[in-house]
């Protein structure tokens, strides 16, 4: 059945929606760009929420600077309520680390707001849950931005699939490859620390988890999986004959010099505005060494995936490849599909631009069985994430909501369905046993559709301060 996209952000009397945004990273300002330019007349950015002033007032400098807008609120994080009641926006977006997403979706809907957060959705099932619980208890709205369902390339596997080219699909095999410029990042930032990311299978996988759940329309019921650091942190290193060790990428010291994953701040503008300038503030370094001590997440990871629809999936991830890009096969009744993607590999928030992840090569081509193999041809792309972050975009703050066969727009349930497949592999990471996802949470309790509305903002409650914002 056609699924038309999600109703767009109004008012009846045609004024502004109004957006507040938590969390001022690298990644937010995909958000705060396009509400400060292309959707301006329609939809408002009226205050920033961070643990961090020197970073939302780096942005209020450039949306002044590059698209001549008028600076917004700034609130500490701890001062979420107050924004709420004083700015009343409509859609709080939330994009802070990932073990807060929680925080500011659960209460942004208690104060009556509808939210857009970055994936994964969370990082663990108990904060799952309690996101889940107040969809369910608040009737809010809540969309995933899981931006590499719009790239063109993807949305023609769909299409494919759907049309039945290669009959029902029995098993996938996905390979996602990091290299060492956007894998090693990782390595660098607050990602390393698993309790706040999730460790790559939540953090990162949690977009390829997606993919396959929405290729297949199916969900994940029993995930088996090996995980280990094999490549970064200090141990490694100095089995590989490393003796010249340093903290910091920006740093006056030869090891860092020599040392080809270093990132310098000093040699960014936009990263030493946005992080090097802000550290007096809350001691966050975002160019610590991949080759030190104190990374608990995985650099080399392998999964075996059972689907509900019987399909199953080989998917594996490594963050030190030789060129960045993915290969998935799709075996079914009645042929073959091959993708191949090798992506322009960039460093988050080392731009600021909406291009990141844009593609350098792509292919598809189909193998029918006991016919010929024929190249298909994708429609063409532009901008980040495949060209799917404009799309995306269009969607959510264009106001144009139009038919999709594809039903691409992604929910709190999707984003829940994509996590546990991330989760469960973590587990047996930990048990060298495979895990029964049903066991960690059974989302058919959760599946009763949330209301599509956007009634105007309650007045905040007193309440606890929200936490952080990284």
């Amino acid at each position: 059945m056609e699924r038309k996209s999600p109703p767009a952000f109004v008012h009846p009397d045609g004024s502004p929606a109004r957006f507040a945004l938590v969390g001022t990273g690298g990644r937010s300002w995909m958000f705060t760009q396009a509400l400060s330019s292309t959707y301006r007349d329609r939809c408002a950015l009226v205050a920033f929420c961070d643990t961090n002033q020197t970073r939302m007032d780096f942005y209020n400098r450039e949306i002044a600077e590059k698209f001549d807008a008028e600076p917004v609120a700034t609130y500490p994080a701890s001062d979420f309520d107050r924004m709420v009641r004083e700015q009343q926006p409509d859609v709080v977006i939330v994009s802070s680390i990932d073990r807060t997403h929680h925080e500011y979706i659960v209460r942004a809907m208690d104060l009556g707001c509808d939210v857009i957060t970055e994936k994964p959705l969370t990082v663990d099932v108990e904060k799952c849950e309690a996101i889940l619980d107040a969809v369910t208890r608040t009737g809010r709205r809540l969309i995933v931005t899981f931006n590499y369902r719009y790239a063109p390339l993807r949305t023609k596997v769909k299409e494919l699939i759907m049309e039945g080219a290669i009959g029902e699909v029995k098993s996938v095999h996905f390979e996602w490859l990091l290299d060492t410029n956007h894998g090693a990042d990782y390595f660098r930032r607050w990602h390393r620390d698993k309790k706040n990311s999730g460790g790559l299978m939540v953090h990162k996988a949690t977009h390829h988890f997606d993919l396959v759940n929405w290729w297949l329309d199916s969900s994940p019921e029993t995930v088996f999986a090996f995980g280990n650091l094999g490549f970064y942190g200090r141990e490694n290193a100095l089995k590989r004959g490393v003796t010249e060790f340093y903290e910091r990428g920006t740093e006056d010291s030869a090891a860092a010099a020599n040392d080809p994953f270093a990132l310098d701040l000093r040699k960014s503008e936009n990263l030493s505005h946005l992080y090097l300038d802000a550290e007096h503030e809350d001691g966050y370094r975002r160019d610590q060494s991949v080759f030190s001590d104190g990374i608990t997440i995985e650099d080399t990871m392998n999964v075996l995936v059972r689907y509900k629809s019987g399909a199953q999936m080989s998917y594996s991830l490594y963050t030190y490849a030789p060129w960045e890009g993915y290969r998935i096969a799709f075996n079914g009744t009645k042929g073959r599909i091959e993708v191949n993607h090798q992506e322009a590999s960039y460093i988050n928030a080392g731009t600021g631009a909406l291009t990141e992840g844009m593609s350098s090569s792509e292919q598809i081509v189909l193998f029918p069985m006991f016919e010929k193999p024929v190249v298909v041809e994708i429609p063409p792309s532009e901008g980040g994430h495949g060209g799917g972050d404009p799309i995306m975009l269009d969607e959510i703050f264009g106001g144009k909501p139009f038919p999709d066969p594809f039903h691409r727009a992604a929910n709190h349930i999707d984003g829940a369905r994509s996590i546990l497949t991330g989760i469960a592999a973590n587990e047996s990471f930990r048990t060298g046993l495979p895990v029964k996802v049903d066991s960690l949470l059974r989302l058919d309790e959760w599946t009763s559709p949330a209301v599509d509305h956007l009634p105007e903002v309650a007045a905040a409650p007193a309440g606890d301060p929200a936490v952080l914002a990284g």
